[in-house]
């Protein structure tokens, strides 16, 4: 009896200790765990504050089950996660999550499946989280577990992966969404427009077989070509969630989505590989043009954007060959992506200064076909390496 109470004297008073312990606790237990008393909640706010590691979620395999194998993962893994998220970007194939059956009376009952999925996702995260739901026609994908994980170039089948980007000091992380008429206001609402800590901005398009779709998408991106900034994305598609949207409207229109990231800390660089990348010879002199930008891996995340007609029979004789040259280069970054109908991006390359390099000497040409778009994005050190 003198034993326990000892113990529960030390976990009532002795914050180090109890900070110690708590340290150990997955969020979700770590979030249960701060209703016990005031120091346990001063507690876990600071170790709350020093987890600012991206995280991510990763679906690899269809299941049993009639919910899609994401809806599944993000139960399962989110009990596991040391992150809060804030921000969240979920991509997954379009043919299972959606579905693709021509006929007319299945679209009603195709269009159900699609948000009644998007719900349960949603609901599976915090409430206040801002999240960005995509599909498109293949998915690349990092198995969830560790950052050197092989990732995958999963052409057909059911996949996907949802991001995890807790708050990061120095990092702001904006979705923005423009659909029907283009507002220029709204740039600067996102933060696309009149802000110099801008970086980074992750841009996809949806219904781009739309009449006056492109034109739209060179009205957003024709103003921040100009500027020192990382540029990329593609064409999904269709948009299935934007949490501060109301999508009813956007789902039967074309438009534009994305994420903007802005801070001093950030760094990032992209690397097109086009036609003329045609083997594993030509891959990995892309990569190693990416490899010079001497992008720190620590906190780094991979993306790469790639076009339906590359992938396995592009490249004929071997599977996963863009994804496997980019973990031989980048063994510590995990990689995502998709397989789309278009992609945007160039040679770009945002570091210490934040001065933009670029490949060309004339205005970029940031809309393309046929090719891929690899991108590395630093977002900075963390304090929960620091300590």
């Amino acid at each position: 009896m003198e034993s326990d109470g000892k113990g529960a004297y030390v976990l009532s008073n002795l914050a180090e200790v109890v900070e110690r312990i708590l340290s150990f606790l997955p969020t979700k237990a770590l979030l249960r765990a701060a209703c016990v008393c005031r120091l346990w909640r001063e507690c876990a706010r600071r170790l709350l504050r020093t987890q600012q590691s991206i995280a991510w979620v990763s679906a690899l395999e269809p299941g049993p089950s009639d919910s899609h194998s994401l809806v599944r993962a993000l139960a399962e893994e989110l009990e596991n996660v040391h992150v809060l998220p804030q921000t969240v970007l979920y991509i997954a194939d379009a043919e299972t999550f959606i579905g693709y059956e021509e006929c007319h009376r299945q679209k009603r009952a195709r269009k159900r499946n699609s948000k009644e999925t998007a719900i349960a996702l949603e609901k599976l995260l915090p409430k206040r989280c801002q999240v960005l739901g995509l599909v498109a026609p293949g998915i690349v994908v990092t198995p969830i577990g560790s950052s050197s994980n092989r990732p995958k170039e999963i052409e057909d089948g059911e996949a996907g992966f949802a991001l995890l980007f807790p708050k990061i000091d120095g990092v702001k992380i904006h979705t923005f969404h423009f659909f029907k008429v283009f507002d220029e206001s709204k740039l600067i609402e996102s933060g696309l427009k009149n802000n110099p800590e801008l970086r980074v901005v992750l841009l996809f398009v949806y219904n781009s077989w739309k009449p006056g779709a492109n034109r739209f998408l060179n009205q957003i991106i024709n103003p921040l070509n100009e500027k020192s900034i990382i540029l990329a994305g593609g064409y999904v598609e269709s948009l299935t969630s934007l949490t501060s949207e109301n999508n009813t409207e956007a789902g039967d229109s074309y438009g534009v989505v994305g994420l903007a990231f802005s801070g001093p800390q950030l760094q990032s660089a992209t690397v097109l590989l086009d036609q003329d990348v045609i083997d594993e010879r030509t891959v990995e002199a892309a990569m190693q043009r990416l490899k010079a930008a001497n992008i720190p891996e620590h906190n780094t995340i991979g993306f790469m954007f790639a076009c339906v007609g590359r992938g396995f029979q592009y490249y004929k004789t071997k599977r996963n060959l863009e994804a496997d040259a980019f973990r031989k280069f980048f063994p510590n970054v995990p990689l995502f992506g998709f397989f789309g109908h278009g992609e945007i991006g160039c040679d770009r390359i945002v570091t210490g200064n934040f001065i933009l390099r670029e490949c060309n000497d004339i205005k970029d040409d940031l809309l393309h076909g046929y090719t891929t778009v690899m991108t590395l994005i630093h977002l900075g050190s963390t304090k929960a390496n620091q300590v």
